[in-house]
Parts: structure tokens; C-alpha cells; sequence
């Protein structure tokens, strides 16, 4: 809820299993943005507020806490628009990233996985961020979260703004992040990359999860091709009432 007045999510409830990429699906406005901050404790921030239910992460409650605190017990979150220190070097965005860690050693072997796994930002080590392109901006937002050593990754429509060359790029990496045990939440309008990399699948309009269902069931869902893969008259509808008009005309 914000400022005791908009209440942004209702009845919303999703998992995120060890090891598992859930992919969150919604048109702008659907919830996605406000459900994330609610997890990372990101939403006082904004003058919102959780009224009801709980936020658990290691089977403990994470409601009400800092976003600093989340962070340190093992989420990170890349949010919408890369959000990187345009003015702070490559290198000092990461070190940024690793402010919650303590232990050098284990600090440096992150940065040189991150380097290993983003050999453009290897090679601009000492450059200014704000003048790294779109593609190497969202690598390097992703590089100074994993310099946190999270066990589970929250990304905010990593594609945003970027050509589909990178969009695949950064898809492969998600993948290979999590094949190597890091388990993502992953928010995206892009539904075709979402849900060819995850294993389950949410859809959120109005506040509201109007479907749950395996990744691949989802891709091949008739109703989710039509409204958020461009099939048929996309856009043109909310979600719920493509599903309505669908079952009527089949009916």
C-alpha cells in the first residue's frame, strides 16, 4: 500500500525454489516493480508499505527489514534501468556492490568471476561508467550484485532499452548464473526470454497473480502467445479479458 491510500498488490503469493529461475510476467502497472520492492525492502523507500501477509527468505521473515540487511543475508536485487554510479568507475561500481562483505579474499575471487564472466567489463576496468554502453551498464548492474554473493538474484526488466543481440546475451548469462546455483526472480515484459530460461512462471495483472504454471506450459499457452508474445491482437486487451474473450469464442 502506498501512502495509506493505493493498495498496489492483492493476494499476491509466489515461490522461489533453490536453484530455480521464476520468471514474473506483466504489462506496466501490473504490480511487478512494487512486489519486488516488498521483497528487497526497497518499498518504505518509496512511502509504501506492507499491510498484510509475510516476505520469508531461508524460511525466516524478511518483512520490515533493511534493504541492507536483505542484501547481507543473500539477495540482491538489479533494478529497472541499471541504476549503476554513472560517475564511479567499473571498478569502484563493483566494490560498491561487495560493501556488505567482509572477507577480502572471497571479495576478490567474486570480482574475478565477474571479470571471467564479463570480459567487456575486464577491459574497461578504470573507465567511467556513465560512458559504457547500454549492454555493458546492465552487465555491469548485474556484475556489482553478484559482488554481493547472493543466493538468490531479483532482476527488473534486464532488457529494457537493449538490441536483441544483447537481450540474448544477457539471457545466456542468467542462465549460466544459475546453473552455477544462484536461483533468480526474474521481472520482464520481454515474456519470450522470461520464460525461455525459467522453470516456473507467474503472471501479475491489477495487483493480482492471474496465472502460475510451469515455464514451458506457459510458453505454450495459447492466451500468453496472444498477449505478451505478440500473437493475434496483442496489447489491446488486459490480460484476464484475452483469457475471457479466448474461452468464450471456444465455448
Amino acid at each position: 500500500m502506498y501512502n495509506d491510500v493505493s493498495l498496489a498488490l492483492r493476494d499476491v503469493s509466489l515461490e522461489v525454489r533453490d536453484g530455480e529461475v521464476v520468471a514474473l510476467l506483466g504489462a506496466n502497472g501490473a504490480g511487478k516493480t512494487t512486489l519486488l520492492r516488498t521483497i528487497t525492502g526497497l518499498l518504505g523507500e518509496h512511502r509504501g508499505k506492507l499491510t498484510k501477509g509475510t516476505i520469508e527468505f531461508d524460511g525466516r521473515s524478511i518483512a520490515g527489514r533493511s534493504a541492507a540487511s536483505i542484501v547481507a543475508a543473500g539477495m540482491a536485487q538489479v533494478m529497472e534501468g541499471r541504476r549503476i554510479f554513472g560517475v564511479l568507475t567499473v571498478d569502484e561500481n563493483l566494490k560498491v556492490g561487495a560493501i556488505t562483505r567482509k572477507d577480502r579474499a572471497e571479495i576478490a575471487a567474486s570480482y574475478e568471476r565477474v571479470m571471467a564472466m564479463f570480459p567487456p567489463l575486464a577491459s574497461r576496468r578504470r573507465q567511467t561508467a556513465g560512458y559504457l554502453s547500454g549492454g555493458e551498464q546492465q552487465m555491469l548492474a548485474i556484475g556489482r550484485a553478484l559482488m554481493a554473493a547472493p543466493r538468490l538474484l531479483v532482476l527488473d526488466e534486464p532488457s529494457l532499452g537493449l538490441a536483441p543481440m544483447i537481450i540474448e546475451q544477457i539471457a545466456h548469462i542468467l542462465a549460466d548464473l544459475n546453473a552455477a546455483g544462484t536461483s533468480v526472480l526474474l521481472v520482464e515484459q520481454n515474456a519470450m526470454m522470461a520464460l525461455s530460461i525459467a522453470h516456473h512462471g507467474y503472471v501479475i495483472e491489477t495487483g493480482r497473480v492471474r496465472r502460475s504454471a510451469p515455464a514451458a506450459e506457459l510458453l505454450a499457452d495459447d492466451d500468453i502467445r496472444e498477449f505478451y508474445l505478440g500473437v493475434g491482437e496483442a496489447g489491446r486487451r488486459s490480460f484476464k479479458a484475452t483469457t475471457a474473450r479466448r474461452h468464450v469464442v471456444t465455448w
